[in-house]
């Protein structure tokens, strides 16, 4: 489906009923990305998965940050009639539910931020990201994903699961140049968050896959140790993509987080 919101287009899934959750992918990926999840939550849940501009079906233009991100998932949920979902965020997608939370914290019913981090990129993030710019431009999406795969893919995958690779391969190079250098803008950009974690007082869910070399297990420690209440969640045998490496383990963490909000 495509929303209209405030004149750019917003790819989305919507299906299932019951308690809302909003789905937001990483770089550079799409929604198809949370089709484990989405399959799986269906019959309990209603589920809204959102390509961010650039990616997928989504309008190609700019302005590009992770507040405008975050600013078009809320406009696409308010136009939804959705009011509190529970927002999950991998990657990037959890740099943009800090967003959602400093700036639409009314929207938010619970946070699950998956294989992401707080703080601003190191020197040398910095500067492989304006790298990847110039592959982008210089030699496009297929060549983004050549150099992305391994790092996005945990070891034991590579190993074990072929097929996924090829797949996930796919997704990083059908990703258009404008959304991968926006989003790569957009991460160089972004707040710190770290001064966001103790002012979140929702429930959280952390989940990390234990051979994510991106954003590692002491990350996600982090994030568990300043956001009081938070619970941790580690993926044996899955690397970034924690959610399509393991899909039944972090279905069942997910699951079990949401069956503890219906008590609520």
């Amino acid at each position: 489906m495509i929303a209209l919101c405030d004149g750019v287009e917003i790819g989305y899934d919507d299906v299932g009923t019951g308690m809302p959750v909003a789905f937001i992918h990483g770089f550079p990926h799409n929604r198809t990305l949370w089709a484990p999840q989405v399959s799986a939550l269906v019959d309990r849940a209603r589920c809204i998965a959102p390509d961010l501009r650039g990616f997928g079906e989504s309008s190609r233009h700019g302005p590009f940050s992770i507040d405008q991100f975050a600013d078009d998932v809320a406009m696409l949920l308010r136009l939804l009639g959705i009011e509190r979902p529970v927002v999950v965020g991998l990657s990037m997608g959890g740099y943009v539910a800090f967003a959602l939370w400093r700036r639409h914290r009314e929207m938010v019913r619970a946070l699950v931020l998956a294989d992401t981090r707080a703080g601003v990129d190191s020197e040398e993030t910095r500067a492989k990201r304006i790298a990847l710019m110039e592959v982008a431009r210089t030699r496009g999406s297929g060549a983004v994903a050549d150099g992305q795969i391994v790092g996005m893919i945990g070891k034991s995958t590579r190993a074990k699961r072929p097929a996924l690779i090829d797949d996930v391969h796919r997704m990083l190079g059908s990703a258009s140049v404008e959304g991968i250098c926006g989003a790569l803008e957009s991460m160089l950009g972004r707040a710190d968050s770290i001064p966001t974690l103790p002012t979140i007082d929702v429930p959280t869910l952390v989940i990390v896959g234990a051979e994510d070399v991106l954003t590692p297990v002491s990350e996600a420690e982090i994030l568990r140790d300043a956001i009081r209440g938070s619970r941790l969640e580690v993926i044996e045998q899955a690397g970034h993509v924690s959610n399509l490496e393991r899909p039944a383990a972090f279905n069942h963490v997910l699951s079990e987080f949401l069956a503890a909000l219906d008590y609520e």
